[in-house]
């Protein structure tokens, strides 16, 4: 049985497709996935200029809601709330913090760790962790690291995905970015421009 540990920031559409491609490949591969936080907000810390054009601050929100649910519950629970934030929302954007805290089953009195800065150090080393484990801060959100009995990791960003692919085509896509990943001297593959996400299950 292998392990994907995923880190992902709540607010990126992509990464969200990722979690679901992740999610169909545990149907038809020995995979057990499990769940973190990156945050896009600590990443862009003391940037001149924030990629996200996030100047409000508004990304440190969720991820210190989540950050506060994987304290208090543990990474199924973390991962319950993602799968509530993005099932209850509309489009390519999350839900409401409460609703989906209610939805996963979890006290929605969590959605005020999102106002206040008491979570910030572990969303901080929960990506410091991340970017420990992949080598480098070249990367973005998601990042997965793969690991089995016996094997060294296998860490990647991404794959990042407009459509999530199911059944085996989800299995392919898995095994051929754990060969790629896992090939030494492997850095860096890249597709053609992005295309906007697409609805999981369309």
């Amino acid at each position: 049985m292998r392990v994907a540990d995923m880190w992902f920031d709540p607010s990126c559409p992509y990464s969200w497709l990722t979690s679901r491609w992740l999610l169909e490949v545990s149907r038809v591969r020995p995979v057990e996935v499990r769940w973190h936080v990156l945050s896009l907000s600590v990443l862009n810390e003391g940037r001149d200029e924030d990629p996200e054009g996030d100047t409000e601050g508004y990304l440190w929100v969720p991820a210190r809601v989540c950050a506060a649910v994987r304290r208090a519950h543990g990474q199924e629970a973390l991962g319950r709330f993602y799968t509530a934030l993005w099932t209850t929302g509309e489009g390519d954007w999350p839900g409401d913090l409460r609703t989906a805290l209610e939805a996963a089953g979890l006290p929605p009195d969590l959605a005020e760790a999102g106002l206040g800065t008491e979570y910030d150090d572990e969303l901080r080393a929960s990506t410091a962790e991340a970017l420990r484990i992949i080598g480098g801060d070249h990367v973005g959100t998601p990042i997965v690291a793969v690991s089995e009995e016996g094997a060294a990791p296998v860490a990647f960003f991404g794959p990042v995905i407009s459509k999530v692919p199911t059944g085996e085509d989800a299995g392919r896509l898995w095994d051929g970015t754990l060969l790629v990943a896992s090939t030494p001297g492997f850095h860096e593959l890249k597709g053609g421009p992005p295309r906007q996400p697409e609805p999981y299950g369309t």
